[in-house]
Formats: structure tokens, C-alpha cells, sequence
């Protein structure tokens, strides 16, 4: 699908709606903005995308999340710049049949993803987790001991990525700091960096399973990878090897991932997402030592919003200036 659009002949109606990581919208970047959208912009910004339903009629643009009910009210609409990096939620027959180009945050989010990744990971192979939750009792004999002499390094230890997009990327930087080997795959052809000489295609992936140490998968959720980690999946890991997810929780078959923590098929799983969200209280994944969670709460960040905000401005100028647009989703391969 091509990203450029034709602009209409008036002043751009851009709607924005107000989400998670866009909580807020100042008069600042409201007027950058009105910088970018070019003389007589209109804007308007409403705190969820259903308050955005009936001011949608003359929308061309929307700066949020689009659901059903709001597209169907826009049938102006030519572009929408997603506030998420996960856009599973737009995949809607209507929406992907339509000519509306999808852009977003593609290639920008990966860092403080990765930032959690790596305190999770930390948090099972240096035992925090477990003095965090011995608190005083950590300093006994018997428990200094345990987690003493069960503490593992990371240096030296193999680490494999399934899907090397920005988070992917991110989590190799952060590996080979730490003088992890890494080894990325993906399904489509991406450039290496960072540690990653090859980027290799799916067909290495049973192999990257049974050879890592550490398997982090930074998948998209998508039709393919809705619960491909599976009871296959987790016993071609090593009985040591720890699984970390910090994109989607969709792409975990929980009943598998607690099967192969019951039975010791793998040394541990970190994670910030869940199979099923929220996760509820009587879930079994609570009960695990080698299993430690945050609430899907890696997304955030300082400079998440602002980083999408000047891409979306940048975008703006190309959309008037007839150029390309940056973080384009391929909506047909949902990503």
C-alpha cells in the first residue's frame, strides 16, 4: 500500500484523541502541531477515541486510536497515526480494506522495552526477585547460600530474538553489552545491527529455540503468532533456558507456558505481558519462583510520547510536501 495520500484541496481536519501514551496534549505541542499541519489546520482534541465519534465527519486525519464505531463515523478519513506500538487493535476487515494509510510508532518504541527485558531477566538470574521477597529472611544462613550459589551471569551465555524490530533490536544492543552472543531472526528481510552480524529468516527458528540460553520473542501479535508459544514451542527450549516477552502476551498459549514451568521444561520466563490481561489472581503463573511479571507496564517511558508526537509532525510536512510518510504499517501483514 502506497503512504502517500492526496491532500485535500482546504485546510487539513486533524482529530486527535487522547490515549495511554498520549495522555495529555499541551498548548505546545498543539502548536507544533498547527506548525506542521500548515495554514488554517483545524484541530481538535477529545479525551477517548468514543468523545472523537461526533466530531468525525470532517476528520481527514487521526492522531490516536481508531476503533470500529470512530471509523465509521469518519468517512473523510485518509490517514491514521496510531499512539500504540501494538496495532493489532486496527485490524478490522473495514479498516484494512480501506485505502486509509496506517502510520505509527514503527521502529521508535524498543528501548525502555528492552529496559524492562533485561530488569527481569536480572531479576531471575541474580536472585532479586527472591530477596526482594525474603526481605529480612534473606540475610539467614541458609538463604544467603541459595541464592549464592543458584546466581548465574549473563556473560557467555547465548541469547536468541524471534522478531528483530525495534524491540528486538534494543534487546540485542543491551546483550552484547553484557557479552551475551545474540542471534536475531525475522520473517522478512531486516538490515543487522548491534551485535547481530545475519539476520536470519524463520526457518532457523526451531534451531535458535533449542540452542539459547535466553529466548526473547518480540513478535507482532498477528493470525501467525497468536499463541505460537506452545507445548512444542516450549519443549524444544533447553531445560535451563529462560523465555522473556515483554510485546505480546497474546502470542503465549498460557496453559502450555505454565505446563512448562510445572514440569521443568524451561529454567524460567520474564515477563510483562500476559497471555490473558489483566492477569487474574488465581493464575498459576503467580505461584512460580522462576516466573516474574509487571503488569504490561514497559511501554512507558519518558520520551515516548514526544518521539511520536515529532514523528507524527514530520508526517505531517511530507503529507504537504508530497513525500513519503515514516512508520508505515503494512496492514495486510498486520504490522
Amino acid at each position: 500500500m502506497s503512504s502517500r495520500i492526496s491532500i485535500p484541496d482546504r485546510p487539513l481536519n486533524i482529530l486527535i484523541t487522547k490515549t495511554l501514551t498520549l495522555p495529555e496534549v499541551t498548548a505546545e505541542d498543539e502548536a507544533m502541531i498547527r506548525d506542521a499541519a500548515g495554514p488554517g489546520a483545524s484541530i481538535t482534541i477529545v479525551d477517548n477515541p468514543r468523545a472523537g465519534i461526533e466530531h468525525a465527519t470532517e476528520a481527514d486525519v487521526i492522531l490516536g486510536i481508531t476503533p470500529r464505531s470512530l471509523f465509521r463515523a469518519a468517512p473523510n478519513l485518509k490517514w491514521v497515526h496510531a499512539t500504540a506500538s501494538g496495532v493489532d487493535m486496527f485490524m478490522y476487515e473495514e479498516f484494512v480494506e480501506s485505502a486509509v494509510v496506517l502510520t505509527g510508532e514503527k521502529g521508535l518504541v524498543g528501548g525502555h522495552l528492552a529496559d524492562t527485558a533485561f530488569g527481569l531477566l536480572l531479576a531471575l538470574t541474580r536472585r532479586i526477585k527472591t530477596a526482594i521477597e525474603l526481605g529480612p529472611e534473606g540475610w539467614t544462613l541458609e538463604n544467603r547460600e541459595d541464592m549464592r550459589f543458584s546466581e548465574i551471569e549473563l556473560e557467555g551465555l547465548a541469547m536468541g530474538i524471534v522478531g528483530f524490530g525495534g524491540t528486538g533490536r534494543h534487546l540485542a544492543r543491551r546483550a552484547f553489552a553484557f557479552g551475551m552472543t545474540v542471534r536475531a531472526i525475522d520473517a522478512f528481510p531486516v538490515e543487522p545491527s548491534d551485535g547481530v552480524e545475519v539476520v536470519e529468516g524463520m526457518d532457523a527458528l526451531d534451531d535458535v529455540i533449542r540452542n539459547s540460553d535466553v529466548l526473547a520473542v518480540g513478535l507482532p501479535l498477528t493470525d501467525d503468532t497468536r499463541s505460537m508459544c506452545n507445548d512444542e514451542f516450549f519443549s524444544a527450549m533447553k531445560s535451563t533456558a529462560i523465555f522473556v516477552n515483554v510485546t505480546r502476551g497474546e502470542i503465549i498459549d498460557g496453559p502450555s507456558l505454565v505446563r512448562a514451568l510445572e514440569n521443568g521444561a524451561i529454567g524460567g520466563a520474564a515477563l510483562d505481558v500476559a497471555p490473558v490481561e489483566p492477569l487474574p489472581a488465581d493464575s498459576p503463573l503467580w505461584k512460580f519462583k522462576n516466573c516474574v511479571m509487571t503488569p504490561h507496564t514497559a511501554g512507558a517511558s519518558q520520551h515516548r510520547g514526544r518521539r511520536n508526537l515529532e514523528r507524527f509532525c514530520r508526517n505531517l510536512a511530507a503529507l504537504r510536501e508530497g513525500n513519503a510518510f515514516e512508520g508505515v504499517v503494512d496492514k495486510q501483514a498486520g504490522f
